[in-house]
């Protein structure tokens, strides 16, 4: 059993599969972009009639965006999974990459849902673009720190069986975790196109996202549990904790409205900021601590 999820994690999210659903994905993203943009067209020349509680996605020229940067936000979700056998902090840097273009991706539809009064005044809705523009420069900031210290980990004293063992532990663990996915992303999907035929067309962060994160934090849970089990030392458990915390404050953030999620959105990357940066702080205290007792 062992060995056949080892084997399935290698043609699943091994470096072959992943290019191909890369190619996939790019493809995915072209054809829905111009799909939607010929929707919107079609929209607006009244050659196609929805109902008014659909039309949300159809409003501006803009809205095309939303369908190529879901299905950039679905490969980048198999990214994540991907990542999570190769380390705590890499896969943790997936996940703010997909935070950042989740606001990325509300930006786009706020901004072609708004309209000037022409006055000097400034709306709530402006308000809100400029808190959200904030937000993703934060969260873009945390995803290049942790991309760029994506090779770096806490070092972990595990013999070698030890090692393999966790290394396939996780891969077990990124195995069920994508057919999660795979699972979670047809019933959304579905439930969204029950929703569209019924009237309400609309999409938000919650869909799908909030209930995979929740699906994430607890197999982050697991993953620390099972590391626990091969190694006590308090400096990796603390910092995978922490990781935890700030994916749980990011999972919070995707669940919440308006300058409330902003707020949790830049909370959660300046904590995943700190406690990498703590965390490799400590790693080379600990370095030039062995090296000063080996002298």
């Amino acid at each position: 059993m062992t060995d056949a999820l080892v084997n399935l994690h290698g043609r699943l999210l091994g470096k072959p599969a992943e290019e191909q659903v890369r190619r996939y994905a790019l493809v995915a993203a072209i054809v829905g972009f111009v799909i939607h943009l010929t929707l919107w067209f079609l929209y607006q020349a009244g050659i196609l009639e929805v109902t008014t509680a659909s039309t949300d996605l159809l409003d501006s020229p803009l809205d095309s965006l939303y369908t190529p940067f879901s299905i950039l936000l679905a490969y980048e979700v198999y990214q994540l999974i991907r990542a999570i056998p190769e380390s705590f902090s890499t896969a943790v840097g997936k996940q703010f990459e997909i935070v950042t273009l989740l606001v990325v991706r509300d930006i786009f539809k706020r901004l072609s849902e708004l309209e000037f009064s022409g006055d000097w005044t400034v709306d709530s809705e402006l308000k809100l673009i400029v808190v959200e523009c904030f937000t993703f420069i934060t969260l873009f900031t945390t995803s290049l720190i942790y991309r760029a210290n994506s090779s770096t980990e806490t070092k972990v004293d595990f013999k070698n069986n030890d090692l393999l063992n966790f290394v396939q532990n996780k891969q077990k663990i990124a195995v069920f975790l994508l057919a999660t996915y795979i699972v979670m992303a047809i019933l959304s999907v579905s439930s969204w196109i029950i929703s569209v035929s019924e009237g309400d067309g609309s999409v938000t962060r919650e869909l799908f996202f909030l209930d995979f994160f929740t699906v994430l934090i607890l197999a982050d849970i697991l993953i620390l549990l099972i590391s626990y089990g091969y190694s006590t030392d308090f400096t990796n458990l603390a910092r995978n904790t922490g990781f935890i915390l700030s994916t749980v404050v990011l999972r919070v953030a995707i669940g919440a409205a308006g300058l409330s999620s902003m707020i949790l959105f830049v909370m959660g990357g300046l904590l995943g900021i700190a406690v990498l940066v703590i965390s490799l702080k400590a790693d080379e205290f600990h370095i030039e601590d062995s090296d000063t007792s080996e002298e």
